[in-house]
């Protein structure tokens, strides 16, 4: 690859750095006076109305903690100092998946401008990609060797790499990087002596700064029949630092729950446990990482290895503006956050409510 092209990433890095760090000077003790922007142009409104979001902690503070529904919506990290710090529980209740995520309809009442609809996206700052591209036996064991690619739009990303194998007891981990053309090979080796739903999990930090990391998982089987898709078994929901996890039946039986990062991986403490429920702490990482946690179990004679990232995501919420028909303008803001030492990309999507 061109090194113009890698020159163009890093300085792209940078630049990602050096707005979150004049972001940090920026006071938190902000009020927009939200009702009172209509009279002002759409974009100038927009952009108060996603700061809004982003530098206030909502009513009340902790809302993010529980089940309740805020009176007042921001997403800021209440005992931060620092600004644009989300808070890990607030951005997990706008991902579906979580058994206490609010609506649209909820975070638009508290929202409290009656006369915008909005979108919010929550991603990290580039994808990873991850190809099985072959299969071999060893001795007693099977060799699984995959691609994995690092990339912003289209455009590579050198990154270091720390991926794991796992199925049921058995964990793997290789270390790696990607070459300049953000690509890089993975292999491991699994006993023969094992079968079931494996899963590859690989997280990828930028070479320029840790803090911008990334992450993918690929399921795969392992002398067994194709895995089945990642919820059939269980449904987990992390939030205040504890994994909820509901059971799809009384005959399915979690064997073990761990947590993964770059740089740690061990089991998950068990909280409490009932017929088709259980609940395990999460410990606080001090790891530029987002944080998967990992069920390895069966149902009867199906073994399952399913997962859930904490922070939840990326996520998607809000409005359908693809659907409009009304031709109104669509104000698309982004900025840069962190959520528990990771930065992640915030696209906040405005309009009328004659958009949607």
């Amino acid at each position: 690859m061109p090194s113009s092209t890698i020159d163009t990433f890093l300085a792209s890095s940078i630049l990602i750095i050096l707005t979150l760090s004049a972001m940090i000077g920026t006071s938190k003790l902000m009020t927009p006076y939200l009702n009172d922007l209509a009279h002002r142009d759409d974009a100038e409104r927009f952009q108060q109305l996603a700061l809004s979001l982003l530098l206030s902690t909502g009513t009340p503070t902790n809302w993010g903690k529980g089940d309740t529904e805020p009176s007042s919506l921001g997403f800021a990290r209440a005992d931060s100092s620092e600004s644009y710090e989300l808070d890990i529980d607030k951005v997990s209740r706008l991902n579906s998946e979580n058994t206490n995520s609010l609506t649209y309809s909820e975070l638009w009442e508290a929202l409290g401008v009656k006369d915008a609809s909005f979108q919010i996206e929550i991603k990290p700052l580039f994808e990873v990609s991850i190809n099985l591209i072959s299969t071999s036996t060893l001795g007693n064991q099977t060799i699984y060797e995959f691609e994995v690619a690092t990339h912003k739009s289209g455009t590579p990303v050198q990154t270091s790499l720390s991926g794991y194998a796992i199925i049921e007891n058995f964990v793997d981990r290789q270390l790696a990087s990607t070459s300049s053309n953000g690509t890089s090979i993975i292999t491991f080796g699994i006993p023969n002596s094992i079968s079931g739903a494996a899963l590859l999990l690989v997280f990828a930090n930028a070479q320029t700064n840790p803090q911008i990391a990334s992450y993918a998982a690929l399921a795969f089987s392992h002398n067994s029949s194709p895995p089945l898709p990642n919820g059939t078994f269980t449904r987990a929901s992390p939030l205040d630092y504890i994994l909820n996890t509901s059971l799809s039946s009384p005959t399915t039986e979690i064997l073990k729950a761990q947590v993964f990062t770059f740089n740690y991986n061990f089991s998950l403490t068990e909280k409490a446990q009932a017929t088709q429920s259980a609940e395990h702490y999460i410990p606080r990482l001090l790891d530029s990482s987002p944080m998967i946690l990992i069920l390895t179990g069966r149902n009867g004679s199906t073994s399952f290895t399913e997962w859930t990232s904490y922070p939840q995501l990326p996520l998607e919420i809000g409005a359908d503006f693809a659907q409009s028909t009304t031709g109104s303008k669509i104000v698309s803001i982004n900025h840069v956050v962190m959520v528990n030492s990771v930065l992640y990309e915030i696209v906040t999507r405005w309009g009328g409510l004659d958009s949607v």
